[in-house]
Parts: C-alpha cells; sequence; structure tokens
C-alpha cells in the first residue's frame, strides 16, 4: 500500500480502498438484524446512517430500568361456548344415570384430564335433604365418592348427630373432578360445571339443601356474603322448572378441622335443619 503510518501499518484510506475493493461497502451496526423478517424499512442502514452510531442502553445495576419483558401469550381458558355445552348437556339429562353419562363424556373442563374420577355423588337420591360440598380432594377423587375423607368422616358424625346418615341423605359438590393439588377452583371451572350440579339438585328434587362452604353458597345461592357471616341464615335456591328450595349455609367440614372451635356454628345450624326437616315432613 501507498501510504502507511509511523509504525508501518497501512493508513485509514488504504484500509477503506481494501474493503471498498474487497465488496465491504456499508459499516456494521451494533445491534443484529433479522434478515428473515426484517422488511425493508428495518433494514441495517447504510452509508451515513450507517456511520452515526447508536445510543447505548445503560448497563445492567447502573441504576437503569431492565427492558420491558416480551408480552406473555394469553393463558387459555374455557370460553362461553363450554358453558353453553354444559347447560345443553345437563338440561337433556331425565335421570340422575343420564345425567351421570353427560357429565362423563363432556371434555369441556380442564380438571376431567387431571382427575382421577368423576366424583358423581353419595347417598340416596330418593332422600328429603341433599348437601352440596365445593370440590373432591385427594380421598374423593382416588374413591370416585363425595366426602370419604377425614372432613367426610367428620361430615358422617355431623349428620348421626341430627338422626340422618348418607342412606337418608344425598351428597355432592359443585365441582365432580378434583382440581390440581386441591386448588381453588377457578370462577371459569365453576361456570362450566353450574348447569351440572343445578341439574343435579332439580333431578334429586330434595325437600331441603345445606351448602357446605362459602363457594358452594356462593354458586347455589348467589350469595356475596363470607360463609361465617352467611352461615345460620335460611336461604333459597331456585331451581330452573322454578320450584324454590330451602337452603341453609353452613360451614365446611375441612373448615371445622382447621377450626374445631367453630363446631358448635355448624351444630347450631344443623339443629336448624333437623327443625326444619321436621316442618317440611309435617
Amino acid at each position: 500500500m501507498e501510504f502507511q503510518n509511523q509504525q508501518g501499518h497501512p493508513g485509514i484510506r488504504e484500509l477503506l480502498a481494501f474493503y471498498a475493493e474487497a465488496g465491504v461497502d456499508a459499516a456494521l451496526v451494533e445491534e443484529p438484524v433479522d434478515r428473515f423478517t426484517a422488511g425493508a424499512t428495518d433494514a441495517a442502514p447504510t452509508g451515513r446512517a450507517a456511520e452515526r452510531p447508536r445510543a447505548r442502553s445503560p448497563e445492567p445495576g447502573l441504576g437503569a430500568p431492565p427492558p420491558p419483558a416480551a408480552p406473555r401469550a394469553p393463558v387459555a381458558v374455557p370460553d362461553e361456548a363450554q358453558v353453553a355445552l354444559a347447560r345443553q348437556r345437563a338440561s337433556s339429562a331425565t335421570t340422575l344415570e343420564d345425567l351421570h353419562g353427560q357429565m362423563a363424556e363432556f371434555d369441556g373442563c380442564n380438571l376431567k384430564f387431571t382427575a382421577k374420577n368423576l366424583v358423581f355423588a353419595d347417598g340416596n337420591p330418593e332422600a328429603d335433604i341433599m348437601l352440596v360440598g365445593e370440590a373432591p380432594g385427594r380421598d374423593e377423587d382416588l374413591e370416585g365418592l363425595p366426602f370419604v375423607g377425614r372432613s367426610g368422616q367428620l361430615l358422617d358424625r355431623m349428620l348421626a348427630a341430627i338422626g340422618l346418615d348418607r342412606r337418608s341423605a344425598y351428597i355432592a359438590n359443585v365441582i365432580p373432578w378434583r382440581p390440581p393439588g386441591n386448588r381453588t377452583p377457578t370462577p371459569q371451572e365453576t361456570e362450566i360445571c353450574r348447569p351440572f350440579i343445578e341439574r343435579q339438585i332439580e333431578l334429586v328434587n330434595p325437600k331441603l339443601l345445606v351448602t357446605l362452604g362459602g363457594p358452594s353458597a356462593k354458586t347455589l345461592l348467589h350469595a356475596k356474603e363470607g360463609i361465617l357471616r352467611l352461615r345460620g341464615n335460611w336461604k333459597s335456591h331456585a331451581t330452573a322448572s322454578g320450584r324454590t328450595i330451602p337452603a341453609m349455609p353452613t360451614l365446611h367440614p375441612a373448615y371445622l378441622l382447621r377450626n374445631p372451635a367453630h363446631k358448635k356454628l355448624a351444630w347450631r345450624d344443623f339443629l336448624e335443619v333437623n327443625a326444619k326437616l321436621r316442618d317440611l315432613r309435617g
């Protein structure tokens, strides 16, 4: 090369001329460019625009906020179409056996695919009293029956205290499939399962309904209060056919196992239930 600096290395003019002869006609930018997705307006700048350096982002740890995270894809949840399908299947059932079959074939609730069994009901479908909890637990999921674990044993003792058992009562849950890890069912899952439990109540046609726990009371009685304020006060459940069933919201047996001091409150509620049953039976 013709011109060299004092150290014998080529000068800048010669270096640029070498690059031009080699076909390099644009400077590199500081950030990579995806040539597969970049459009014409996103192409790497050339000429003078390429020579202007871009502003560097502040180094992490110097008080600068981190770059914004990429937006997450929306979580898929059951939509209104699944709720409508559940209503259609539930309303088409004319017997409890038919309803059980409709629920077994229904694939619109994600809980079905993580549960081991459909937990439909236990007890006597001809009983005057029906009790409804929220969702099955581990023991219930394994056996396919509601209230068979520790909370179920306590419920049996509560029923025995007013002269009832599983031959004289009918027991079910709002949600027929166990949520993974016994987590709380989502509002979408509850709405999908609502038509099934409402139809189940209508087909059993009990004289009296007992909701066990706050979620059951909110779903079936449209209550907004917390269970401690709600319990002990008679409410009513209206069926699709227009029948009104007296309902007593009370504490869930699982709650009573965690808070044994409140068993006396549930005992008062069950005494009210027993007295109401005697009146309804005449």
